[in-house]
């Protein structure tokens, strides 16, 4: 599939849109941040997520810097992308600002194109999936004959990226190492990992965020397919965290087209990292046991790269400035240092 991809690139098949192409791509394959390790004014911890660095300040904040490692199947592969995590960083931004005035959130400033910092909040333990359609993993379970998920009836007869009837809400827990795990709302009230107040909150904002962003994602000409929100405790108060639309936290379609290519039975045009977990599959890679984890070759980095600043352009409507990659780690610690001496 990805071969496929790299040629439909290489013919620009989206001129008129102003994305960029393939051959605008230029980066450097060792510039990108792969690991972190700063030093920041009041640090007094740091935790290494399998995508972001997150370190903790002794005045209640948080540097959140989005590196450019890439993960599928809950495993973290071996190269970075290029300019990734500034993208996930300045996608995030723009929908952090766009939902305020729906829950609040924990974002204060993007000091650095790759870097968030906000108010450190109690996390969660759960992640608060929600599918507008019948893709990714839970087309994979269908297949597999299963109709329910996370104690949600999936509806006969549907076939893969259908639109189901009413969106959808399948949690999973929120695992330091290794898989995250389905859960039924029943689970998570049976286990105590909030209340049924809070989780009924948490599940009114999860609709509320999703309808917002299929509503943006629609002004763009683009379906917002299904998406994960993670929420935190602050001051007794429910906060959303972390990223929220991105493309690895989205799965989106071109809404143009979408139609036909159902009833022709087509795969859909999709801005996500989809497409690397087909990669993994057809290198026969899915994070099971006794599975060897492939190594992505250059010419799959420029394809993956180039379909994140895609999606930026796609969504946002703006122009991709890339970032000075000549000394990362020192621009980094120069731009959040300068931040952090102001407050």
């Amino acid at each position: 599939m990805w071969k496929y991809i790299l040629e439909c690139l290489k013919k620009n098949d989206d001129s008129d849109s102003g994305i960029s192409n393939f051959a605008d791509t230029n980066f450097v394959m060792g510039n990108a941040i792969i690991e972190s390790k700063f030093s920041f004014k009041g640090q007094t911890d740091v935790y290494n997520g399998k995508v972001r660095d997150v370190y903790t300040l002794d005045n209640g904040l948080l540097v959140m810097v989005a590196s450019d490692r890439i993960s599928a199947f809950d495993h973290v592969l071996a190269k970075g992308i290029p300019f990734k995590g500034q993208v996930l960083n300045q996608v995030a931004t723009m929908f952090l600002d766009a939902t305020k005035d729906i829950v609040p959130n924990w974002l204060l400033a993007t000091p650095d194109p790759s870097v968030a910092v906000g108010y450190a909040c109690e996390p969660i333990r759960v992640e608060m999936v929600i599918r507008g359609y019948m893709s990714g993993h839970a087309a994979r379970e269908y297949k597999a004959g299963k109709r329910i998920l996370c104690g949600v009836p999936m509806p006969e007869g549907m076939k893969e990226n259908d639109k189901f009837p009413v969106p959808i809400i399948t949690p999973a827990t929120k695992a330091d190492e290794g898989h995250d795990e389905d859960i039924s709302r029943e689970e998570i009230l049976k286990q105590g990992i909030v209340s049924e107040e809070v989780y009924l909150q948490l599940e009114d904002y999860t609709r509320k965020l999703f309808q917002r962003g299929t509503e943006m994602a629609a002004e763009r000409g683009l379906i917002l397919v299904d998406t994960k929100y993670e929420f935190g405790i602050r001051d007794g108060k429910v906060y959303l965290i972390d990223e929220i639309h991105t493309p690895d936290s989205s799965r989106y379609f071109y809404a143009e087209g979408y139609e036909e290519r159902q009833m022709a039975g087509e795969n859909q045009k999709q801005l996500s990292k989809e497409f690397v977990r087909q990669w993994l599959i057809e290198n026969e890679f899915q994070g099971l046991e006794g599975q060897t984890l492939p190594t992505m070759p250059d010419d799959f980095i420029q394809v993956v790269t180039d379909r994140y600043i895609e999606l930026y352009e796609k969504i946002t409507g703006s122009k991709f400035e890339k970032s000075d990659t000549t000394d990362i780690q020192a621009r980094i610690q120069g731009n959040v240092n300068a931040y952090l001496e102001s407050l």
